[in-house]
């Protein structure tokens, strides 16, 4: 069996769905060890890895990384770079006694990716969001402001980059560490039906849909149909917007939902209608399984998760990865999205979805597609293959030292 090493970032959204992959490995008999944060130690754990907590070698954050999320390009690479040379030596450790067969690292867990490269270790990555290349790169049609701030972070970049050579990782430029091409394996947890421009990508990249880890059972469905809103686990403190939904919902025959994080308080949203129930945090598969209309801030995981279900959404994307899944599930008839940030326009929208039967259909479509995929066992298969690729050329290296010593003492 084999030894795999996974790598990721502290976010729920790109976590969550390689659980049921982990747990399907340990459950062929491999052992995983699982880099990553307290805050998903037990879910980690709970599918059988061991955890080794990264928390120590993070960067400081700044005090306003939530405003720069996915808009200062510049400070993600300086954060990579920094957690890279901050974990080496201890990876550089658990390498010589774990023996790793094959790293798996999320797409924005670049250390992880670097680690393989530096240690010649077989490599696969983990995609929670669209598979991206030069075609479909066009689709995040980043704004003015973080084109400007990319290029006002380029001096920082070409720092970092200079930092890591200095460390003996082998990296040209920033773009060779955020992009893969189609020579890198590469799991995508989404259908090739979603994909956009699915044709552009090479056999190294399975599609192998959602790893869903449960099916929700209980929900929350009443007798009227059920709106759920939730903004995700990381820039989900807008006050504002959740006024708004409020103010746009109040008075339709509807029972409503709102996940608010723990960042944001209730009491902030003033008077609350007896047809809302406000928490900071849900069972989003449950919910899902019960639910009309998901108004959605666009991250993968939750489109997923919703088309799952077959539930159609209300797109509201905070940043350009998000309005890529946007457009995507628009134009593939799933949802509807938000046009204006108002009142007025959130109502329309789930009026138009609540009306019009085609979204559900679309998503209920899209959902069947995700539950014919092969989910969790056939990214799990895919790791193996590549591992056990590994496993061979490690073990033939071996052989040939073996060989080669042995040829030595005779000579003597």
């Amino acid at each position: 069996m084999s030894n795999i090493m996974f790598f990721n970032i502290p976010a729920h959204g790109h976590t969550n769905p390689t659980i049921g992959v982990v747990r399907e490995l340990v459950r062929r008999g491999h052992k995983v060890r699982y880099y990553s944060f307290c805050e998903f130690r037990g879910k980690i754990e709970g599918a059988g890895a061991e955890y080794v907590s990264c928390e120590p070698y993070m960067p400081p954050e700044p005090d306003d990384l939530e405003d720069k999320v996915g808009k200062d390009f510049a400070l993600l690479i300086e954060m990579v770079v920094d957690t890279t040379v901050n974990m080496e030596n201890m990876i550089g450790g658990e390498i010589e006694s774990f023996q790793p067969d094959c790293i798996v690292s999320d797409s924005i867990c670049f250390w992880g990716k670097l680690f393989a490269r530096k240690y010649g270790i077989p490599f696969v990555c983990s995609t929670t969001t669209f598979a991206f290349n030069q075609y479909t790169a066009k689709m995040m049609k980043q704004g003015l402001r973080e084109m400007i701030s990319m290029f006002k972070g380029m001096p920082r970049i070409q720092e970092k980059m200079k930092l890591l050579n200095e460390h003996g990782y082998p990296v040209e430029n920033f773009v060779s560490i955020v992009q893969n091409d189609n020579d890198t394996n590469t799991i995508v947890y989404t259908s090739r039906k979603f994909q956009p421009m699915v044709e552009t990508f090479s056999d190294k990249y399975a599609f192998v849909g959602p790893s869903v880890i449960e099916k929700g059972v209980r929900g929350f469905r009443k007798k009227r149909p059920q709106i759920y809103i939730a903004l995700g686990t990381v820039l989900n403190r807008n006050v504002k917007f959740y006024r708004k939904c409020i103010e746009a919902l109040k008075d339709l025959e509807v029972d409503v939902i709102m996940s608010i994080g723990l960042s944001t308080e209730p009491s902030e949203l003033g008077e609350i209608p007896d047809s809302f129930t406000v928490e900071s945090y849900v069972n989003q598969m449950e919910v899902l399984s019960g639910t009309d209309v998901f108004l959605t801030h666009c991250g993968m995981n939750s489109v997923n998760e919703s088309l799952y279900y077959g539930v159609p959404m209300v797109l509201f994307p905070q940043h350009s990865e998000e309005n890529a899944v946007a457009i995507r599930t628009e134009e593939l008839g799933a949802g509807v999205r938000l046009r204006r940030n108002s009142a007025k326009a959130i109502r329309r929208a789930v009026i138009e979805i609540l009306k019009n039967d085609h979204y559900r259909k679309c998503a209920q479509e899209i959902g069947e597609d995700f539950q014919q995929c092969g989910g969790a066992v056939m990214a799990a298969e895919f790791i193996e293959k590549v591992a056990d690729d590994g496993m061979m050329t490690r073990l033939t290296a071996r052989v040939r030292d073996d060989i080669l010593n042995n040829n030595s003492k005779r000579k003597r």
